[in-house]
């Protein structure tokens, strides 16, 4: 008898043993825990819930999460060519910048990023193609505004509008914008310009009427060095041919 209640025992202790795994397994596959890295939004029963930091039991089919990044991701904007900004003074600007990005660590925040923009916050290319068309449209809409050598002596100020113009386009999104920097600027060549385009054709004229200027103001440089070089040689030749008929003047006297 005490044979059988041992044996009892021993199974009662198993069968609880096996029963503890099985359930700590199912904790570990079915609780979904959170990094610093990416968030999740779990829907279905129960409702929404965003788990930034923490974890959440998600159940097959009667759950669904869509997981949110929360790195800063660097998305790289570059307009050149045809594609450069016309800006006030109808010139054509080639900009290159950099937008600092990330979901802001707020739960409405993640629940929205998670409608809007989902797994795409996970990787940078296919976030730029959702939101690069804002970026473009702020440094658009911000260079409209100035002329070229207004953004290059004040790029802090060109910076600043665009960043509030952007961070308006993207608050709907879940994104908030860290910093960005405007890493190249230029003139497009002269070639990118459309003589039958009304801007264009005006931004022609004034880089044609400001290089015609630069060369006439470059030769009349060269022309008065010269000038003034030749009279400067010619004073010397008559300081030359003074000094020698002084000279014979003070060797005669002298010999008289």
């Amino acid at each position: 008898m005490n044979i059988t209640s041992g044996a009892d025992i021993i199974a009662i202790i198993i069968l609880i043993a096996l029963a503890i795994a099985i359930i700590v397994y199912l904790l570990h596959w079915l609780y979904r825990r959170s990094s610093k890295e990416i968030a999740f939004v779990r829907t279905g029963m129960g409702g929404e819930q965003v788990v930034i930091s923490g974890g959440a039991f998600v159940l097959p089919i009667i759950h669904n999460i869509t997981s949110v990044g929360m790195k800063t991701l660097c998305i790289e904007v570059q307009r050149n060519g045809s594609k450069s900004f016309i800006t006030k003074n109808r010139m054509r600007a080639e900009v290159t910048a950099e937008f600092y990005v990330r979901v802001a660590p707020t739960t409405e925040a993640v629940s929205i990023a998670a409608q809007t923009l989902g797994n795409r916050t996970l990787e940078p290319d296919h976030l730029k193609e959702l939101v690069q068309g804002r970026f473009v449209d702020g440094l658009g809409v911000v260079a409209a505004k100035m002329s070229l050598d207004e953004i290059q002596e004040n790029r802090s100020e060109y910076i600043k509008n665009v960043a509030a113009h952007v961070e308006e386009a993207i608050k709907h999104t879940g994104l908030e914008l860290e910093t960005v920097s405007l890493t190249s600027l230029n003139q497009a060549p002269v070639g990118v310009f459309d003589p039958s385009n009304t801007f264009d054709a005006e931004g022609l004229t004034q880089i044609t009427e400001f290089t015609q200027s630069r060369k006439k103001k470059r030769n009349d440089i060269e022309k008065d060095t010269e000038v003034s070089i030749r009279n400067k040689n010619l004073q010397s030749i008559k300081q030359t041919l003074e000094i020698e008929k002084r000279g014979r003047i003070f060797k005669v006297s002298t010999k008289t």
